[in-house]
């Protein structure tokens, strides 16, 4: 993909690294010389010195065949706005901004802007690990609301089968590993106790996962 992303900072550069690594072609606008330096030698994208919703700057970023539009600058008003440029003027099919002031999310996912609050992401994942300590999200996907989790099998559900894990909608086995190797089950497969489980959860259904192997009950 061809990906414009407006901001340098730690966000931005990290999110520029990783896009980079995987191929993409991936152009950076800052208006920091010293924070593009960051990105260094070994950076394979451009790196544009300037303001992100500056017209003249996002034209020579490429905006025009742009496939995905990021704008992770240290302000919510400048991401806010180049966003919109990139989404409303230029038609970038995928536009992210992310915002430090939750409070502005549901406003702006109205006037349909996808937005990324570190602040919230933040604080959920830190009940989640607070809370929920029994099963540390291996990943949390979109802003926290699905997790994918792995528990070991204890032994007093050995025989059980896949279903009795599973709750639609709101948990679902992904895959069981067995003495080293991995497989996708079906709602008959027989569980084994040591069995390696990975399943993503709902973060909404977290508390009901943990009751399910007797978890969160004074323990």
């Amino acid at each position: 993909m061809i990906v414009i992303v407006m901001g340098c900072g730690r966000v931005g550069e990290q999110l520029s690294r990783l896009l980079s690594a995987e191929g993409h072609q991936v152009t950076v606008i800052d208006p920091n010389a010293s924070a593009l330096d960051k990105l260094g030698p070994e950076f394979k994208g451009r790196k544009i010195r300037g303001v992100g919703f500056d017209r003249d700057i996002l034209l020579q970023a490429g905006i025009a065949t742009a496939d995905a539009f990021a704008a992770a600058s240290a302000s919510d008003n400048a991401n806010i706005v180049a966003a919109r440029i990139a989404r409303n003027i230029f038609s970038v099919p995928r536009v992210v901004a992310r915002l430090y002031d939750p409070r502005r999310a549901e406003i702006y996912e109205r006037l349909g802007l996808r937005t990324i609050s570190s602040t919230t992401w933040g604080a959920e994942r830190i009940m989640e690990i607070l809370v929920h300590s029994e099963f540390d999200p291996l990943l949390s996907l979109g802003s926290g609301e699905v997790n994918l989790v792995a528990i070991e099998i204890p032994g007093h559900w050995s025989g059980r089968q896949v279903k009795q894990l599973m709750v639609p909608g709101e948990i679902n086995v992904v895959s069981v590993t067995r003495k080293g190797k991995a497989f996708i089950p079906v709602l008959g497969s027989e569980l084994h106790s040591g069995d390696l489980v990975h399943i993503v959860v709902s973060a909404d259904s977290m508390d009901r996962f943990n009751q399910m192997f007797g978890f969160g009950e004074g323990d």
